[in-house]
């Protein structure tokens, strides 16, 4: 009876330490934040409507695309036939739907909307977070920075932007924009959304990310796991250096020089918003935090479709256009905040296409061979890589010189 009572008392101090040790975790407020806001789910992508943003503004003149003539219909009935992870025999709505909770698909080809479905509450004209695709429009910014001469060279050392880190770690003198760049910085922080007690540290780092209220501070306290340009590892901080290295090289508010160079060139037709830390410290998220439409979104698409060209007017050079689109699974498949599908694994494929990609299964996929551009917007996603692998084989339906995946149902 003793043992047993030693063993339920030892349980009991087990349980008290265990929660001793979650409340000491959660005492910075972020985690706690982060479960008032948004759940135990984490950030939704409608999250930005009790988040501090700021707005990225618009033009007085709107670019729309036209709706085809001819809808693609028949992706309704196209079934898919062991082309996709997890999908046999399956329509493309069944493959969005369900579990991986689709709200919208938006399919543009040759300047056109071919297919536009919405369910639940979205339209494609609301507002919602794209998440990680954030990266990737701030690997764009990057681009048009070096355009214009503020950031000399991808190559330059992140100190020659943000010389108080010198006096941390050494480290930091070796990391440069393109390792920002490639996910290759080294440093030592995880995404993660799990709640799992053995998770909490680095859990606590990443609910400082999204609710924190001073990211400069969070960057100053980074430490590194090896040195840069070492390994490619995939993690949010990163993007969120990049971010601040753009504001201080040109000297202005992440909103307003996407809003200057992108928002109002590429004629969006609503303003956007991007979270930001706090009011006080107006740090914006770069790592995702930007909502906007789908239609707007599919504006990104198009100007990398045109490697660079809105309209006539050059907004990024082609090279940088380049160097983030091109097929190459060195790096595994990531490229300046954008990848193609060896990334997942997959072969390539006869016209390859490339994406970005964010949490939920927000994806914007362009294909320059079949002029398409591709776009889903959900609340969830469990089979995280397979909808842009989805889409590729989806792109190769609309060429007139490859069949049909699979075959229409009777």
């Amino acid at each position: 009876m003793r043992t047993c009572h030693f063993i339920m008392r030892k349980k009991h101090l087990t349980g008290i330490v265990l929660l001793s040790s979650l409340c000491m975790v959660m005492h910075s407020c972020s985690i706690i934040r982060g479960l008032r806001a948004d759940g135990q789910s984490g950030p939704h992508i409608y999250s930005f409507e009790h988040h501090a943003h700021d707005t990225i503004t618009n033009g007085t003149q709107a670019f729309q695309f036209p709706y085809a003539e001819k809808q693609a219909v028949w992706i309704d009935t196209l079934h898919f036939f062991n082309q996709a992870p997890r999908y046999h025999n399956i329509t493309l709505q069944k493959a969005l739907a369900g579990k991986t909770d689709t709200q919208g698909i938006l399919i543009i080809q040759n300047d056109s909307i071919v297919y536009e479905k919405c369910f639940g509450d979205i339209s494609t004209d609301r507002l919602a977070t794209i998440f990680s695709i954030s990266k990737s429009i701030t690997s764009l910014l990057c681009g048009i920075a070096v355009d214009d001469g503020f950031i000399k060279s991808v190559d330059d050392a992140v100190t020659d932007y943000l010389p108080e880190l010198k006096k941390k770690d050494p480290m930091w003198q070796k990391l440069t924009i393109r390792h920002l760049l490639n996910m290759q910085s080294g440093l030592d922080f995880d995404d993660t959304y799990s709640l799992r007690i053995k998770h909490l540290k680095r859990l606590n780092a990443m609910a400082k990310l999204n609710y924190g209220h001073n990211l400069r501070k969070q960057i100053r306290q980074q430490k590194f796991r090896c040195a840069p340009g070492t390994e490619y590892r995939y993690e949010s901080m990163t993007s969120q250096i990049l971010g601040v290295v753009i504001e201080r090289a040109t000297g202005k508010r992440y909103a307003d020089y996407l809003s200057e160079k992108v928002w109002r060139p590429l004629q969006m037709e609503s303003p956007a918003t991007i979270n930001i830390d706090s009011h006080k410290h107006d740090l914006a998220h770069a790592f995702g935090g930007i909502s906007t439409t789908m239609k707007d979104l599919a504006k990104l698409g198009r100007l990398y479709l045109n490697r660079g060209m809105w309209n006539g007017k050059r907004i990024v050079s082609e090279d940088w256009i380049r160097q983030s689109t091109e097929y190459d699974n060195d790096n595994h498949g990531y490229h300046f905040c954008w990848y193609n599908t060896s990334s997942i694994g997959a072969e390539k494929p006869l016209y390859p296409g490339f994406y970005a990609h964010g949490i939920r299964g927000q994806v914007l996929y362009v294909n320059p061979h079949n002029q398409l551009i591709m776009v889903r917007i959900g609340k969830h996603d469990n089979t995280y890589a397979s909808i842009p692998y989805l889409f590729e084989q989806l792109s190769d339906s609309f060429s007139g010189e490859l069949p049909r995946i699979g075959e229409k149902s009777k």
